[in-house]
């Protein structure tokens, strides 16, 4: 999938644990895990809002676009 998502990185940044983030903008720490593993097929504004506001940063921080390959991965 070309969207690349960087929860992960700022989760490192802010030294907060998955648990702690999902429990901070309230959502499950299995829809958070989707989310951040790229198996998710949609955010609501509302949750990448929450997640900024919690991770103090822009939705640029979180999700990155990347070309595909020739091969279609």
């Amino acid at each position: 999938m070309p969207i690349a998502v960087d929860i992960d990185v700022m989760l490192a940044r802010r030294k907060m644990s998955v648990g702690e983030l999902a429990d901070l903008v309230g959502i499950t720490p299995a829809n958070l895990a989707v989310l951040k593993n790229g198996r998710a097929k949609a955010v609501r504004f509302a949750t990448l809002a929450a997640l900024c506001e919690v991770l103090k940063c822009q939705p640029g921080d979180l999700l990155r676009w990347e070309a595909e390959d020739a091969t279609g991965g």
